[in-house]
């Protein structure tokens, strides 16, 4: 990719600390000193003819970095430009794009258009309450998208506190739910099934507009009613979210970077009080996510990890070393020794059938199992059933396949004689995957790690702990 072109600044010595929107960012920080100072911590940089974003580009777009401004943007009236540049900084302070990626890395299939309205939503009704700014007529705000796509009346003030933008992308986003003629399949399944017309051509994504895909006899991909309200809502608005290289960053600084940018929101937000640019603290605030995987490896190597036992058939190595200095006449109280290690560690893994659990979700819980296990060299039993035990198989320390095991059920769940029959088998630990949605008369002695998909994650367990697979 060529360089970006210079930003039309005066020259001077202070040109390389100039930008197109150094005007509007100097009027954010004379009205909201600690909100528009975020602006601050942003790039920003003018808009190559060379760079790949969208044909009908915006005023601005931002990649989640950085903000890139077209020649337009110094056409408009200063209001206007304080206007853009407050919502672009806040995308960025709310790490819309990286957000994005996350959520597609999740799903497999998340809109960017769709997903752009809803944050749009969030974005323009947080800055609605400044007079100092000026937001485009067509604006999209939170309050109308709930009740043209949901038909939820809301005050702006109470949906931006209950509304992130993953939440309502998630509920606006339906879809998946519309089936194609005769076909059960969801669009993404379809879709990747679509062949080609021509050798080297493929097949084009489906949209969240609606979209037919190449004009080679493919298939068109509904979309849900939900979605379709949001899109005309939302159609005048640009999109101004284009994630790129540059906008995921390393692993491991991710959740540096949610835990910094939500720090100075906060400051900010209370720092400008009233003349916050943020009209509340909302529910949209970065969150450093640990990721289910990390958790449960954690929990399970803390209840399976090999630990040495108590041996009082055996004195320990201090005993017999100051037995000598202790004197003839004088007798210590005996200390028992060790043992290498204890017997192999025990898991046993619940598996609820109900039906209420996805199966691709299953797969990968059944593949961090196996993974878990191997390194700790710790036998799995495994109990399925729904409200009653239908198999119980034992798996000898990294001889487990549960990724090949086929789950059916029946429909109802009652927990007691499936943790009755784990809890026959002594284990340090018991893991049930499970919707939570059933009784529990039985608690074994051991922990319980209860693993709930992100549907049933305000489910409340009986006891024990609840691990959410996002």
């Amino acid at each position: 990719m060529a360089e970006n072109t210079a930003p039309d600044v005066d020259e001077g010595v202070d040109a390389p600390y100039r930008h197109r929107g150094t005007r509007a960012i100097a009027r954010m920080v004379e009205f909201a000193p600690s909100t528009g100072g975020l602006a601050l911590w942003v790039k920003h940089q003018a808009m190559s003819e060379l760079q790949a974003f969208p044909a009908s580009s915006p005023y601005l777009t931002t990649d989640g970095c950085t903000i890139f401004y077209s020649a337009e943007f110094e056409n408009l009236p200063l209001p206007e430009q304080v206007g853009h540049v407050a919502h672009e900084v806040l995308h960025i302070a709310l790490r819309h794009p990286q957000r994005y990626l996350a959520l597609k890395h999740l799903l497999g299939d998340v809109d960017l258009p769709l997903f752009n309205i809803c944050a749009d939503a969030i974005v323009n009704s947080a800055l609605s309450h400044l007079t100092w700014l000026e937001l485009p007529e067509d604006s999209v705000y939170l309050d109308k998208l709930l009740k043209a796509s949901l038909q939820l009346e809301q005050p702006v003030d109470k949906a931006l506190l209950q509304w992130d933008v993953e939440t309502l992308y998630r509920a606006v986003d339906d879809r998946a739910a519309q089936p194609r003629r005769g076909n059960v399949q969801n669009h993404a399944t379809n879709a990747a099934s679509q062949k080609p017309a021509n050798k080297g051509q493929s097949a084009s994504r489906t949209s969240a507009a609606g979209q037919a895909g190449e004009s080679n006899g493919q298939a068109k991909s509904l979309e849900g009613q939900r979605a379709s309200r949001a899109m005309v809502l939302g159609r005048p608005s640009h999109a101004d979210l284009v994630p790129g290289p540059a906008t995921q960053g390393a692993p491991e600084s991710e959740a540096q970077d949610a835990r910094e940018w939500g720090e100075r929101i906060t400051r900010a937000h209370a720092g400008d009080g009233a003349h916050s640019m943020l009209r509340t603290l909302m529910a949209d605030l970065p969150k450093t996510r640990t990721p289910w995987e990390q958790v449960l490896r954690t929990q399970l190597a803390r209840s399976l990890s090999h630990e040495p036992e108590l041996s009082w058939s055996r004195p320990s190595r201090s005993y017999l070393a100051n037995q000598g200095r202790s004197g003839a006449h004088h007798r210590m109280p005996f200390e028992p020794g060790t043992s290498p290690s204890r017997a192999v560690p025990r898991l046993v893994l619940v598996v609820d059938v109900s039906g209420s659990i996805d199966d691709e979700l299953k797969q990968r819980f059944a593949r961090e199992i196996e993974s878990i296990t191997r390194r700790l060299a710790a036998g799995i039993t495994l109990v399925v059933g729904d409200d009653r035990v239908q198999r119980v198989e034992s798996f000898l320390p990294g001889r487990s396949r549960l990724s090949d095991i086929q789950f059916k059920g029946r429909g109802g769940t009652d927990f007691t004689p499936l943790l009755e029959e784990a809890g026959r088998h002594h284990p340090d630990i018991i893991v049930v995957l499970t919707d939570l949605d059933g009784p529990a008369r039985y608690q074994p002695r051991c922990p319980v790690l209860w693993a709930v998909s992100q549907a049933f994650a305000l489910a409340v367990q009986p006891f024990g702990r609840k691990l959410v697979l996002s």
